[in-house]
This record gives structure tokens, C-alpha cells and sequence, in this order.
């Protein structure tokens, strides 16, 4: 049956991918390289891509760092990435893949620009426009349908490393779609999940491990019916990882955001220290949108961050606040400015970006997570919504 939509009645569907999805193997890689160097040394400026494929991981990219940080421990760091997703599989195992590192010195021309010299702020690393986005949709200010997805495949995961699920391997998708009324979601109209599994579990078998991390993840009420909740709808997925499809880094930008609700800007994070703008100002994006909302200043905001290579302060900084906000946004826009230097340096020393906080991102979404007493998360910081308050009371 077809659904009516007008304008506030819609349904919208975004998906998520596991930590054990090839591309998001690669990101996982690619962050864990980038820790092992903010964790020698926290000036180190790192742009690390990885592919795998069956029994091969490959890293290419620039570095700038300690030489504490060898060839053997880069190898080292990405068998434990793949150990600790869970890669143990005939075609792709943590212990026996073989390990290619390209991984090569950082340019001259681009540190000349991006570096800090005489009376020369430290530069962006490169040009770009970034967006942060947030909304009341969930209690963490993230639109529903990616909120959801994330947590329909953490609980899964979860279940799968304690033991609980033995039969479910590393790599899976979900899916959700989520019915709109008068703008606000009321109820799922389907979900997705793909998962792998052992050969001796059928389709049937996996349904039923699947049906309770959705029930619970889900609000009372909200399940789609059974017509519509697909599980491997291929009807097997014992092949999986990057034995049945090869990854690279920085292939699920919008699973890693905000699922298609909001824009991206079109920079992937992961592998990517944060004097490179494509992930500190898509942090500060999501900082500045999540404490506007917090601050009750607006319903929904997005905030898009504009650079030029080697220019320090942003170009342009925009607010849009979707007809729901309560202030001028042009004024919003020059106090979120005067509160938080949005250089690559100002967003750096604010959030305390310089550390080795970024594997942890990889899966399950860089945002809609709880800031953590090490620092990681730590742009999902609510602590400027009172200063905002207090300035635009």
C-alpha cells in the first residue's frame, strides 16, 4: 500500500554500516595509523588511506611524524585494527593478510602553506566547505533514521563480541525508514538488516537473532510490520568482509554524518589529522549546530564552515536555522564566532583534537555519540548552550 505524503507527512530512510563493512575496515585502519602517531607525537600531521581486499590490507598517504612510529609497528597497528574488529576468516584474517605500506613523507609545498611561521597562523590544509547539522529528533540531537541504524548494528555488534551471538560475523548493514508527521518521526514503515552469518544458520535463524536488536533500539511502538522487516533479503551472506567486497577509507560520508538529513560538504574524516579541515571544521560544525539546539535557540540548525588552503579564519560562516529558530541568524552567526575561534588552530585547542582519539569514530557515526572523559567525542559538548542563551537571551 502506498503512503500519502504531503509536505509534513514524508518518510525518510537512512542506513548505517558495521565496523566490519570493507569500507569501514579501511576507516578503522586508517584512524587507528593516525592514533599511533597524535600518540608519539600530538603535532603529527597524518592523511593515511587504506583498501582491503581478500587477504590484503594496502596503505598509502603523507606523514609527518616521529620515527619512533616504524614501518613494523604501522603493521603492527592495522593487524590489531582488523584483530579487534574480528577478522579471523578463511580470505581475510587479521594474523595472515599481508600488510603493503606506501605510507611515504608529507610534501614540502603543503606544509609550507599549512604550517604556522612568524606572525602566520597555521593555515587550513586545504579548501572546502563543512557542515554541521542537529535537531530534536532523538535525545542526542541526530536526526532518527541514522540515529537508529547506528544503534540496531552497535547492539549487534555487541552481542556478537561478548559471545552472545555467536553465529553473526563482522560485517552487516542496516537500514531504516522512519514515517514523518507534521515534521516529527512517529514510526519505522521498514527496516533492513544484512548481516553475515555462519553456514549453518538459515535465513529464519538469523531473523530471529536480528528481531530483538531492533525491537530494543526502536521506541515502544515503532516496529514496522512484518511484510516489511527485511533480513538478508538476498537469503544468504555466509561470504562477507573484504573476501566478498574490496574497501577503501572515506567511502561512507553520510554514514558517518547525518544519513542524507542534512548536507555534506564532501570531505571523508577518517585517516585525517585535525589541522586538516575536513574533519576538525566538520567537528566544529556539529559543535556549534548541537549547542543551538541545546541552547533552544532553534529546533533544527544546520552550520556550514567555508577555508581557504593556508588561510587560517574561515571564509565564510553560515547558519540556517529552518524557519525554527528564535534569534536573527546573521547575529547568531557573529556570536558563535566571538565565542569559539573557528581557525584550524582555535577548533584544535578547543576541542582538544590533538590526541589519539579517532579509531573509536570509525563505525557507528562521528556524531550523536557521548562525549568521553579522554576527550573523544569531544564536539558533542554541550558547554557553550548557557553562553549562548545568556548573549542572545
Amino acid at each position: 500500500m502506498g503512503v500519502n505524503l504531503t509536505h509534513s507527512e514524508y518518510v525518510f530512510t537512512s542506513e548505517s554500516v558495521s565496523e566490519g563493512h570493507p569500507d569501514k575496515v579501511c576507516d578503522r585502519v586508517s584512524d587507528a595509523v593516525l592514533d599511533a602517531y597524535l600518540g608519539a607525537d600530538p603535532l603529527s600531521r597524518v592523511a593515511c588511506e587504506t583498501l582491503v581486499t581478500t587477504d590484503l590490507v594496502v596503505l598509502a598517504g603523507e606523514v609527518r611524524g616521529p620515527d619512533t612510529v616504524t614501518r613494523e609497528f604501522i603493521e603492527e597497528v592495522a593487524r590489531t585494527a582488523v584483530k579487534e574488529i574480528g577478522y579471523e576468516q578463511e580470505g581475510f584474517h587479521w594474523k595472515t593478510a599481508k600488510v603493503e605500506n606506501h605510507i611515504h613523507a608529507q610534501s614540502a609545498d603543503i606544509a609550507q602553506g599549512v604550517d604556522a611561521a612568524g606572525n602566520k597562523d597555521e593555515g587550513a590544509g586545504d579548501q572546502g566547505m563543512m557542515f554541521g547539522y542537529a535537531c530534536r529528533e532523538t535525545d542526542v540531537l541526530m536526526p532518527a533514521p541514522i540515529h537508529y541504524s547506528h544503534q540496531i548494528l552497535k547492539s549487534l555488534a555487541e552481542a556478537r563480541h561478548s559471545g552472545a551471538a555467536p553465529g553473526i560475523g563482522p560485517d552487516s548493514k542496516s537500514q531504516v525508514s522512519l514515517q514523518y508527521e507534521n515534521g516529527k518521526p512517529v514510526r519505522a514503515t521498514a527496516v533492513v538488516v544484512s548481516t553475515q552469518h555462519a553456514e549453518t544458520l538459515d535465513q529464519d535463524q538469523v531473523r530471529e537473532i536480528v528481531r530483538p536488536h531492533v525491537i530494543n533500539v526502536l521506541p515502544e511502538g515503532w516496529m514496522c510490520d512484518e511484510e516489511h522487516f527485511f533480513v538478508n533479503p538476498t537469503g544468504r551472506f555466509v561470504i562477507g568482509g573484504p573476501v566478498g567486497d574490496s574497501g577503501l577509507t572515506g567511502r561512507k560520508i553520510i554514514v558517518d554524518t547525518y544519513g542524507g538529513a542534512a548536507p555534506h560538504g564532501g570531505g571523508a574524516f577518517s585517516g585525517k589529522d585535525p589541522t586538516k579541515v575536513d574533519r576538525s571544521a566538520a567537528y566544529a560544525a556539529r559543535y556549534l549546530a548541537k549547542n543551538v539546539v541545546a541552547a533552544e535557540l532553534a529546533d533544527r540548525c544546520t552550520i556550514q564552515l567555508a577555508y581557504a588552503i593556508g588561510v587560517s579564519r574561515p571564509i565564510s560562516v553560515y547558519v540556517d536555522t529552518h524557519g525554527t529558530g528564535k534569534v536573527d541568524e546573521a547575529r547568531l552567526s557573529d556570536i558563535l564566532q566571538e565565542m569559539v575561534d573557528l581557525s584550524p588552530r582555535g577548533i584544535r585547542e578547543h576541542l582538544s583534537l590533538s590526541r589519539p582519539i579517532y579509531a573509536r569514530t570509525a563505525a557507528y557515526g562521528h556524531f550523536g555519540r557521548a562525549p568521553e572523559e579522554d576527550g573523544g567525542f569531544s564536539w558533542e559538548r554541550t558547554d557553550l548552550a548557557d553562553g549562548l542563551s545568556s548573549a542572545l537571551g
